[in-house]
């Protein structure tokens, strides 16, 4: 997940009960080998002592900042988010590479085209 990502910043109040999304965020942060998937990933905990509702904000390779409020947000849920964001950024980081336009501009025709099937040949000679 921490591939994806340049910075990860997680904020809240340990006496808030509402803080178990920036604890299992954090966790999944500290394993030796999601550091090891990027280690120019800053991870930063900021500890406050106000009412702050509890947060997660990350920043992504390209960038692009996004906050999410962790009292109504799974940390599963933003992890998925980023692995999704992540694989969008491979994708299009590949076709950039290959001198390809990006985003990918598929022609209305193309949809409708007829495609063969992509069963077996051991599957089809069983039924004979």
């Amino acid at each position: 997940m921490l591939k994806f990502l340049s910075k990860a910043k997680i904020e809240f109040n340990a006496l808030d009960p509402r803080v178990a999304s920036c604890m299992e965020f954090l966790a999944q942060c500290n394993p030796r080998k999601a550091k090891e998937s990027n280690p120019a990933c800053q991870v930063l905990v900021k500890r406050c002592t106000d009412d702050f509702p509890p947060q997660i904000t990350v920043t992504f390779v390209n960038g692009v900042v996004e906050a999410f409020d962790a009292t109504s947000t799974p940390a599963q849920a933003i992890r998925t988010m980023i692995l999704e964001k992540g694989q969008l950024l491979e994708t299009e980081q590949m076709f950039r590479e290959a001198g390809e336009k990006w985003p990918v501009i598929i022609p209305e025709e193309e949809f409708h085209q007829f495609a063969p099937g992509t069963k077996p040949r051991k599957a089809e000679e069983k039924k004979q």
